[in-house]
């Protein structure tokens, strides 16, 4: 588990609080193809979305990669009602410019991610972000955890 900026010690404290985070695209892949072992704890950061216990983000890139891959298995009106479900319970971060620039200079190996990284910094307001592959945000700023250790971290502090 990596977690950066002393976030470790005070996410227990600040738990109770709406977190607020970055859903990355793999769990968002995750909850819609039912993939295991991750779907389960997918489900439940959606679940928190959808009843306003955290307040989840995602960015356009998400909506574009997560349309292309469900609509090689689901016709396009099946697939934009899903991503219509995912718009009302999620905001979208904006990607500007300085985004991509500071994306291109990163260093990070994954250029999705870090594109997805630096929306989620320029906003300024996300306590985490959400992902499978914690290698991938290896160079993040912000705490990095998967939904798994996330839910359990819940689980934990109530």
């Amino acid at each position: 588990m990596t977690i950066k900026r002393s976030y470790q010690k005070d996410y227990q404290k600040n738990i109770c609080s709406m977190d607020k985070v970055l859903i990355d695209t793999d769990v968002i892949l995750d909850f819609f193809f039912d993939r295991q072992p991750f779907a389960e704890y997918s489900a439940q950061v959606i679940g928190l979305c959808e009843t306003d216990k955290i307040k989840g983000f995602v960015t356009p890139v998400i909506f574009s990669n997560v349309y292309y891959l469900l609509r090689q298995t689901a016709r396009h009106d099946k697939v934009i009602d899903n991503l219509k479900q995912l718009l009302m319970i999620t905001d979208v971060l904006l990607m500007d410019k300085e985004v991509v620039s500071n994306a291109l200079n990163s260093g990070f190996n994954d250029f999705e991610d870090s594109l997805q990284n630096f929306a989620a910094m320029k906003n300024g307001e996300i306590d985490v972000i959400l992902t499978c592959n914690l290698k991938d945000y290896s160079k993040s700023e912000i705490g990095v955890l998967t939904p798994e250790s996330y839910i359990k971290s819940i689980i934990a502090s109530h």
